[in-house]
């Protein structure tokens, strides 16, 4: 009764609990809602990155200033599809522990993920384009496209293991920052629980499969208007970044976090 009516936040192995229960429902979706839930969520990790793209775009602010500010803002993405309610390819690692605990087979987790991250780059990529002929990138004199370029082009320019530990980190927070919304009862605690873990990992520097997806399309696009430079982001290069990113994000929520916490809270749960 006191899970149904009280006020206070979840316990961990309540969370353990629900997130098993919510694993199964998305497990056994169905296409079309599932499909439309990816490219939400797509978009709203997008909207996430075009803030930061804003925030680092302003020359006047310091390192630390803008790697903060901009994973704060970042956060409405996550913060979105967790409470407006969206299927998320990174948070849908946490499908694991239902199927861990045999409550859903391989291929209707592997079913979920192929349609999610297939659907969140429709979205994400959509997003860009619909950016790109707005003419957002020109504000700020131009300097918002051209930092647009900047961080896909570093991105291309990753090496394969160090984009997928950045990868690995990465998931860690935004599977983390899942669960512990999944403790909250109200808004404000989802809230708390998405910013200061997405916060992290933006300002950290690591690696988003889906927010790349976002901005190395929109890179591409810019680079007509003129504002590649030197270097140029490829479709080549962009695979090259989102195979061991997603590799990464992969071992980061789906081992460490969901992984182990099937292993605390299912197979030796604390007495």
């Amino acid at each position: 009764m006191s899970e149904l009516y009280g006020s206070d936040a979840y316990s961990p192995a309540e969370i353990a609990r629900r997130v098993e229960a919510v694993g199964e429902v998305k497990a056994r979706m169905a296409w079309l809602p599932l499909a439309l839930l990816g490219v939400l969520a797509g978009a709203f990790i997008g909207l996430g990155a075009m803030l930061f793209v804003l925030v680092k775009s302003d020359p006047g602010l310091g390192f630390a200033a803008s790697a903060l500010l901009g994973g704060l803002v970042f956060s409405v993405g996550l913060l979105m599809v967790v409470v407006a309610g969206a299927e998320l390819f990174t948070g849908n690692h946490l499908i694991v522990m239902a199927w861990a605990d045999g409550r859903v087979s391989a291929a209707q987790v592997l079913r979920n993920w192929a349609t999610v991250v297939v659907a969140n780059l429709v979205g994400a990529a959509g997003l860009a384009l619909l950016v790109w002929a707005s003419g957002h990138a020109s504000l700020n004199g131009g300097a918002i496209g051209h930092t647009v370029v900047q961080i896909a082009v570093a991105k291309q320019e990753l090496p394969f293991v160090t984009a997928m530990l950045r990868g690995v980190l990465c998931n860690v927070l935004v599977c983390m920052a899942v669960w512990m919304a999944m403790g909250g009862r109200s808004l404000v605690d989802k809230a708390v629980a998405v910013v200061f873990p997405v916060t992290a990992f933006v300002a950290a520097g690591f690696e988003h499969s889906i927010a790349n997806m976002y901005l190395m399309p929109l890179a591409m696009l810019l680079q007509h208007d003129g504002l590649a430079g030197h270097a140029a982001v490829t479709w080549g290069g962009m695979l090259g970044n989102l195979l061991p990113v997603i590799v990464g994000n992969l071992l980061g929520g789906a081992v460490l976090v969901a992984g182990v916490y099937h292993v605390i809270y299912k197979r030796h749960p604390p007495t």
